[in-house]
């Protein structure tokens, strides 16, 4: 079902009904499903949000009787999650689940400054403008920060362990997204300490980003690092175009590894999912989100595709491979 251009939901649960207003402790009102707004700028539920969901189950809450999930995608279209966030503001949701990063959990912010707003993968939520502090996030906010700026020259680095030859990586980027052109210092810092040239390429299409990827001749690059926006589609069209071009690839997240990526590095999201979920509960028992703070992940997980190292005639050291929390083979 749509709402607006291409935004979608999917719902984990039953379909939302019309609410009224919420109640300071949703807990203390007579017993009725709790609806919960989870809003991506990804294709559908991620780990994220399936952590979110059983989280809330381990903490004593039934899906389908205590709560529901319902989940507005927009398929890697930024610009389409203000009006997913403005949807689930008129469908009446209890809570918002942030899920994507900075670009959600903004469009949640102008949807509402009243209903409760947990977000989940934000870098910098502090100098992002979307909480005061960590310890006193203010306002109707807050949630579980990623890392994300901080993990660029680990990933950086375990890549060039995993590819003794790389020297050159490949940085596709949407130049028209101020997110993305925003990080780009952290990249290039963490290539010129670790010896490697940063060949960037901004683009601002998918189009644009499929073909300067297949457009990549042999020895140009030794390797493709993506992005771990999702605007453009580019981490896709790097999955889809980098095998054909028999070119080694480091992720942000393990899903891109379980298909055709090489590597990937990150917090756990179904970890960091399970957190936002003991966050949730605090605020349905009737704390004041601005009140609850800020936490950070806790577990990371390095995934590596052997079946992928060797279609690419790459051994993968032994050391890494003893480092590895998921390997596929």
């Amino acid at each position: 079902m749509t709402a607006g251009r291409g935004v979608l939901l999917l719902v984990l649960g039953i379909v939302f009904t019309a609410a009224g207003p919420m109640a300071r402790a949703i807990d203390a009102q007579s017993p009725r499903l709790v609806k919960i707004g989870a809003l991506t700028d990804s294709w559908g539920a991620t780990p994220t949000i399936v952590g979110l969901r059983d989280g809330l189950q381990e903490l004593g809450r039934r899906e389908n009787q205590d709560f529901v999930i319902g989940v507005r995608f927009t398929q890697g279209n930024a610009a389409e999650l203000p009006e997913a966030a403005r949807a689930l503001v008129r469908h009446g949701v209890d809570l918002i689940v942030a899920a994507s990063g900075v670009s959600a959990t903004k469009a949640a912010q102008m949807a509402t400054t009243q209903i409760p707003i947990v977000f989940m993968g934000v870098s910098d939520p502090v100098g992002a403008g979307l909480v005061k502090s960590f310890a006193h996030p203010g306002a109707n906010i807050t949630g579980i920060a990623d890392l994300e700026l901080e993990l660029v020259p680990k990933r950086l680095e375990i890549f060039r362990e995993l590819i003794p030859g790389l020297k050159r990586v490949l940085l596709v980027y949407d130049a028209t997204n101020a997110i993305a052109v925003s990080r780009l210092p952290v990249h290039r810092d963490a290539a010129h300490r670790l010896g490697l040239t940063l060949v960037e390429r901004p683009v601002r299409t998918e189009d644009e980003a499929r073909a300067v990827i297949s457009g990549i001749r042999k020895g140009e690059v030794d390797g493709i690092f993506s992005p771990r926006l999702l605007s453009l589609n580019i981490p896709g069209v790097i999955l889809e175009s980098a095998p054909k071009r028999a070119l080694p690839t480091m992720f942000d997240d393990p899903f891109y590894v379980e298909r055709t990526g090489l590597a990937s590095y990150s917090p756990d999201n179904y970890v960091v999912g399970r957190q936002a979920a003991r966050l949730v509960d605090k605020i349905l028992k009737g704390a004041k989100p601005g009140d609850v703070p800020v936490e950070q992940p806790t577990k990371f997980e390095l995934a590596i595709n052997l079946k992928v190292a060797k279609a690419l005639g790459v051994t993968i050291p032994q050391s890494i491979l003893l480092r590895a929390d998921r390997i596929i083979e």
